[in-house]
């Protein structure tokens, strides 16, 4: 079915009903995002669905043997609260992507970041919370919330108002609220409107359109809507897609379960505090393991899928080592694994050591392969995530998304560059097949949050 758009009144009306902060008293500063004549401002990202102007909306068009195509402002967002229509043929799926991204390190440059579903099906999440090419839902629109389920309008126009302020991010459905997520995994990107990828046996030609379609980004805090929807937090849990996938967590953000000190029967008693949903290392002044000592897992690990947060001081050192033996150099210094290097690239002396030039700089294999000098690196005080996949010998080391370096950790060329490091004087150094997962304490304060594992992996 085709959608037919008459041209449009000025004011803003959906079948009928005044959409919320949309009458004539409405001073807010608004700035227009779309000039409902031309597609300036915007640029496509991903397939090849078709983008055009038609009497004063943005129309989608599906388009066969194409992925998710995405219509996206030039300009990126961080704070800011967004409305606008869009009308939806009830056989198509879209979104509103907001705080999104396209880098080239990226999974080949695929936009990644939330969605705020469009979803004309019988499920009817439209208006939930989808991560877009990372963690997939994050805020469906349960059955407990059947007001906004069924506020969604079949072949009509629909709006929606979009506030993302900080780590919140909450949406409405024709003024009905829908979700309310607290999420920090992205805090800038741009907009846009997806045109969603089509099975084979899907026939071509559905449209999807958007009109008015408006944003502040000033004195927000006046112009914020308070929802009566329970605050839905993703910090330290794990998604449904992510449960489905075989993931873990490894800290439960709350409590010392599950780690206990490399050289103890049990959690160290200073050195690591806990504190709104992270978990940190103390500083002591650069000493190695005299704050409270490296942590590690109860228990050990083969191939294994690790992923977490963590966020530097200036000048920090650390590391998430791996097939890890408590049992060598035991209570003196750090315990031995491989080890994902977190260090403070510009302000700590370290990044200029070792026996492998730049083996010891953030996200390389500590003193023996070097990270990629490219890498996407957060500024000291922002989150970074760090994602180790071992499997059949065959590491990746991943920043960002980025993958980084990759080694087979029993091969020749590795064990010839252990001989020529600071691991020499351990027989078959991380050749283990099994070893614990440690976070380190070298002296600095580092933090630590959403540390989930996939073990094993297939």
């Amino acid at each position: 079915m085709n959608l037919k758009f008459p041209k449009l009144p000025i004011i803003l009306f959906a079948t009928g009903t005044l959409i919320l902060g949309c009458s004539k008293k409405d001073k807010a500063p608004w700035i227009n995002l779309f000039d409902s004549k031309t597609l300036t401002g915007w640029e496509q990202k991903g397939g090849a669905a078709l983008y055009e102007v038609r009497e004063g909306v943005i129309v989608g068009t599906t388009v066969n043997n194409t992925p998710n195509s995405f219509l996206t402002t030039e300009k990126a967002f961080d704070d800011f609260i967004l409305e606008l229509e869009f009308k939806v043929d009830p056989t198509m799926n879209s979104g509103i992507q907001i705080r999104s991204n396209s880098y080239d390190y990226y999974l080949n440059g695929r936009v990644h970041g939330y969605q705020i579903e469009i979803d004309p099906s019988e499920r009817a999440w439209s208006a939930g919370i989808y991560d877009e090419g990372r963690r997939g839902w994050l805020h469906p629109l349960k059955d407990e919330n059947s007001i906004a389920k069924n506020a969604f309008k079949q072949n009509k126009w629909n709006h929606y108002r979009i506030e993302a302020l900080g780590d919140t991010l909450k949406t409405w459905i024709n003024g009905i609220p829908a979700a309310h997520l607290i999420d920090d995994q992205t805090s800038m990107g741009f907009i846009g409107l997806q045109v969603h990828s089509i099975h084979a046996a899907q026939t071509a030609g559905m449209e999807v359109a958007w009109r008015n379609i408006r944003i502040l980004t000033q004195n927000l805090q006046k112009y914020a809507q308070n929802s009566p929807l329970p605050a839905l937090t993703k910090k330290n849990s794990l998604t449904s897609n992510e449960l489905e996938e075989g993931w873990t967590l490894l800290w439960d953000g709350k409590t010392t379960e599950g780690w206990v000190g490399a050289s103890l029967k049990e959690f160290p008693n200073k050195g690591w505090i806990i504190e709104d949903g992270e978990l940190t290392v103390l500083s002591s002044g650069g000493k190695e393991s005299a704050a409270g000592g490296d942590i590690v897992t109860l228990q050990k690990y083969g191939d294994f899928e690790l992923m977490l947060d963590f966020k530097l001081t200036q000048g920090a050192n650390s590391g998430i080592k791996y097939y890890v033996d408590t049992t060598i150099n035991k209570g003196i210094g750090s315990a031995i694994g491989l080890e994902y290097q977190i260090l403070d690239d510009e302000r700590h002396p370290d990044a200029k050591e070792g026996n492998h030039e730049g083996s010891r700089t953030l996200a390389s294999l500590y003193d023996l392969v070097q990270a990629d000098t490219n890498k996407p690196t957060k500024p000291i005080g922002e989150w970074n995530t760090a994602h180790i996949i071992s499997k059949n010998n065959q590491v990746v080391h991943y920043l960002n998304g980025a993958k980084v370096l990759t080694y087979d950790r029993k091969s020749e060329a590795y064990r010839k560059l252990v001989a020529t490091s600071k691991y020499v004087k351990w027989s078959n150094f991380g050749e283990l097949d099994l070893g614990h997962i440690l976070l380190q304490d070298h002296g600095d304060r580092v933090s630590f949050k959403n540390i989930k594992i996939k073990s094993p992996i297939k």
